[in-house]
């Protein structure tokens, strides 16, 4: 007999959204229905569905967010993928739940506790599933590394040193968007490092007790950029004279995607993709520094640039045993003359990153070093993770119902999406105090 398949809707249809609408309209189309789309701009709905008809499948309805829940029951979803701002995230998915839909959203889960509590008690109200797309689990490097650390081959681990470096066109561009508001992303502690976060506690299964953290807009913003002499008077880089020559301006109108998504939809709601990074009105971090100890007894340092000349990162597990090192190079250098030309988003997901390299090294205790072998995923999006975690989300189920049984667990739950957040909310709160935070007295799982 056949298996139905699973009806989809998904709301937020910026730039996250095409990664969805290519899963469901093409890729593993045979095993899930894309039946509606749910966002306030009108325009960028219609550039996903040409999308979809490119697929060879007729335009799926459009709705406002205030018809959001009536759309799930008028087109019968069984399934909701949430990729809108992230302080709304929290909005959509409880709506969801409570009509008794699944959630597939995009990380973070959402952008601060309340927000978090109020995602949690209506999963427990309800009992539906919220699965959280922490693409980076399924990267082939890092499923090596929780393999090595589960096989025991560096013994019981002591700490853990984490250094993340985005780039001056990655890094920039969160302060070219709505991420650039803390009140809207929940800075990079939360948006950015949440991945992080969840990789760490994924790999040495344990969760975050306490956090002291120090952060500080270094680089970006409209102070920093006009005491170094590196500001431009412009609001906004399209129709800017000052704009011209500025490796930090994004050029919208020079892609095609970036001026049907954003260019070409600005006169229905006025959002500005390509805003100046040494504006006013940014108030999310550039420069973080954290300690973390976690209820295994492990520490972490952990450190995240957003204006390194290359990007990368370097991650080392100190163990009984011995040590792990990670290392990987995404973007060796940036070219000034591509800089705003080619946006993060392109550079570090669906495009993949062409001069990609990683290392990944065991040295135990009174033998030579090891440099293990690692699968060359340069041309894949997020280092291979995105197709694997669709696949995974998306692909076929066993007896219709359940996901074929991972050893590693690389599916995220909702506790895994909270999880991933007590780092980042409780830094946030350092930050302001200066002083050391009890996650615990952020959120209490």
């Amino acid at each position: 007999m056949a298996v139905s398949r699973p009806r989809h809707a998904i709301v937020g249809l910026g730039s996250r959204a095409q990664m969805f609408v290519r899963a469901l309209a093409g890729t593993h189309a045979e095993h899930n229905e894309l039946v509606a789309f749910c966002d306030s701009n009108r325009t960028r709905m219609e550039v996903h569905n040409r999308a979809v008809q490119a697929f060879g499948l007729p335009p799926v309805p459009t709705y406002a967010p205030a018809d959001f829940t009536a759309m799930l029951e008028r087109e019968r979803v069984d399934r909701v993928v949430v990729t809108t701002m992230d302080r709304t995230h929290d909005e959509y998915i409880v709506a969801a739940l409570r009509v008794g839909c699944d959630v597939v959203t995009e990380k973070p889960m959402t952008t601060d506790a309340e927000r978090c509590e109020r995602i949690l008690a209506a999963q427990a109200e309800t009992g539906r599933d919220i699965t959280v797309t922490f693409n980076y689990r399924y990267n082939p490097v890092h499923a090596k590394v929780r393999e090595v650390i589960a096989s025991g081959a560096i013994g019981e681990i002591g700490s853990v040193h984490f250094e993340w470096l985005l780039d001056t066109r990655h890094g920039a561009d969160y302060f070219r968007r709505w991420h650039r508001d803390k009140a809207n992303s929940g800075g990079l502690m939360v948006h950015k490092a949440t991945h992080h976060f969840d990789l760490v506690n994924w790999w040495i299964a344990s969760s975050p007790e306490v956090v002291f953290g120090l952060g500080k807009l270094f680089f970006y913003g409209s102070d920093n950029g006009a005491q170094r002499g590196i500001a431009r008077p412009y609001a906004r880089a399209h129709g800017a004279d000052a704009a011209s020559g500025d490796p930090f301006a994004l050029d919208l109108a020079g892609s095609p995607t970036l001026r049907a998504l954003y260019l070409d939809a600005e006169h229905e709601d006025g959002y500005h993709r390509d805003q100046n990074v040494f504006g006013d009105g940014i108030t999310i971090e550039d420069d973080m520094t954290v300690a973390v100890r976690y209820r295994s007894g492990a520490t972490m340092s952990y450190h995240l640039t957003a204006y390194s000349p290359w990007e990368g990162y370097h991650v080392a597990f100190n163990g009984s045993a011995g040590r792990l090192e990670l290392d990987v190079v995404e973007n060796s250098f940036v070219d000034p003359g591509t800089a705003g030309k080619a946006p993060g988003e392109a550079l570090h997901g669906v495009e993949g990153t062409p001069d990609r390299s990683s290392r990944l090294t065991v040295r135990r205790h009174w033998e030579k070093p090891v440099e293990l072998d690692l699968p060359d995923t340069s041309g894949e999006g997020h280092g291979g993770g995105d197709a694997r975690m669709l696949a995974d989300i998306f692909g076929p189920r066993v007896d219709g119902t359940a996901r074929p049984v991972d050893p590693l667990g690389r599916a995220s739950s909702h506790r895994d999406g909270a999880l991933s957040l007590l780092t980042g909310l409780a830094a946030n709160r350092s930050f302001e105090t200066g002083l050391p935070v009890h996650v615990d007295d952020v959120l209490a799982l």
